[in-house]
């Protein structure tokens, strides 16, 4: 699989799997953008582990729930680099409740980041792929958006937004040579599941049958194939990654 050439957005960059997603790219030949939001010192953290890897990016600070700032973070990124081929649309909070203790600002935050900043950078990148007739795009959807989970029901119903945005924009880019895929990670060692008492991560891994947690290279590895050649014949597809604990 070579990305050589190819110019890449990772939103979320800064840690977790879209850190690994962006050193996956670069190791591939991509030239990737890494953005964040607030933590500036992790992004350059990525950056450094891109480089000492022989690969090429920058950091690139916008906020993916704002449509006027991702769509001049495109701007920017085409007017530098002349292309944009691949989009990973990874940047995500979470913050857990249950539905009769969320406030409509929890609520809005969730929505406004983990599904409108998937709309707002689809929306930016599609005319310059459109143009270039050719793109891939990856949108980090999750487990819970097809089990659902108690306490992650704005979370949940976010996650489940970008599925039917996947399939859609799959069906209205498809004649471009734009192939737009999701993928949906189960339990994986990020921050979102550090917290995890060691009662219930045990409790998660017996429900697993591959019996572990996954890593975020394990997810960084389907989306390389997603966005390769190998997979030019693969649009609208969610693909889980979960260890079998959802079939």
């Amino acid at each position: 699989m070579n990305c050589k050439g190819k110019v890449a957005l990772v939103t979320g960059a800064s840690r977790g799997i879209g850190r690994a997603v962006a050193l996956k790219l670069s190791h591939m030949g991509a030239y990737v953008y890494i953005n964040y939001v607030q933590n500036k010192a992790a992004a350059q953290e990525t950056l450094r582990k891109v480089t000492d890897g022989g690969g090429e990016g920058r950091i690139c600070r916008f906020d993916v729930s704002d449509f006027n700032e991702s769509r001049t973070a495109l701007k920017n990124i085409v007017d530098e680099k002349g292309r944009i081929d691949i989009l990973i649309n990874n940047a995500g909070i979470s913050n857990d409740g249950l539905i009769v203790r969320i406030k409509e600002d929890d609520w809005n935050r969730i929505i406004d980041t983990n599904l409108k900043g998937v709309f707002n950078c689809c929306r930016a990148t599609a005319r310059y792929m459109i143009k270039q007739r050719r793109g891939r795009i990856v949108n980090i959807t999750s487990i819970v958006a097809e089990t659902g989970n108690a306490g992650q029901s704005h979370y949940a119903a976010a996650k489940a937004g970008i599925i039917g945005l996947t399939k859609s924009l799959a069906k209205e880019l498809g004649s471009r040579n734009i192939c737009v895929n999701a993928v949906a990670p189960g339990f994986i060692e990020t921050d979102m599941t550090a917290s995890l008492s060691d009662g219930d991560r045990e409790s998660v891994r017996n429900l697993i049958p591959l019996e572990r947690l996954g890593t975020p290279e394990d997810v960084a590895g389907v989306v390389a194939f997603l966005v390769s050649e190998e997979a030019s014949y693969i649009t609208g597809q969610i693909i889980r990654v979960n260890g079998g604990l959802y079939m």
